[in-house]
């Protein structure tokens, strides 16, 4: 992988990992007791589900793990090309 596709890659780590800490503290003002797995199944805790604030944030951390997807997926293709 170039030194691009890293820097990439670590990026969107930073940001994943940023959006994901984002969501536990967003997540523990709306329910104190959330654990990190907890936040693996936020659909369990109705207060969550029913927040449209933390469900934005829901929304964000997919993208991002989605253009990490897709990233993984081209960068993958180019190694192999």
């Amino acid at each position: 992988m170039s030194e691009e596709w890293a820097a990439i890659e670590d990026t969107l780590d930073e940001l994943i990992e940023g959006q994901r800490a984002k969501m536990l503290r967003m997540g523990r003002r709306i329910v104190p007791t959330l654990t990190p797995e907890d936040m693996l199944q936020p659909n369990d805790f109705p207060e969550l589900e029913n927040n449209p604030e933390f469900r934005y944030e829901e929304g964000v951390m997919q993208g991002l793990m989605a253009a990490e997807a897709l990233f993984r997926r081209l960068a993958s293709a180019e190694e192999f090309s």
